[in-house]
């Protein structure tokens, strides 16, 4: 597999971390260990479980991290979602957070399905 940060998912995974930190910056001091760490852990581990895919250098371990990154990603989306439910995310930064881990996620099934490769009848 090829070095991760030129894989478009990866990239999109980044700017979501990035994005998911930004918008938790607001979140109170007590969840700082909750909360936010939670959220901020689970959009760090989709790119690293991108990367360390592409390290391994199979595709069944890459096809095996894809997966991870994304149950990841609905990780992010369930602890974006307590937080907007809190009141501690506006809803239109849910939206626009929860459009990015869903566009991630589809990528993610659809590199799979690649490295599936064809299914023979």
């Amino acid at each position: 597999m090829e070095d991760c940060k030129d894989l478009v998912v990866w990239t999109k995974a980044h700017r979501l971390t990035l994005a998911t930190y930004q918008r938790t910056r607001t979140f109170p001091k007590e969840e700082m260990y909750g909360l936010t760490s939670q959220a901020r852990r689970a959009s760090a581990s989709i790119g690293a479980s991108i990367a360390e895919g592409c390290g391994r250098r199979s595709d069944a371990e890459m096809k095996r991290f894809l997966q991870i990154a994304r149950g990841s990603a609905s990780e992010l989306e369930c602890h974006l979602l307590l937080a907007k439910d809190s009141h501690l995310l506006a809803a239109e930064d849910f939206r626009d957070l929860e459009e990015k881990i869903l566009e991630v996620q589809r990528m993610l099934a659809s590199l799979v399905e690649r490295l599936q490769g064809p299914v023979s009848s």
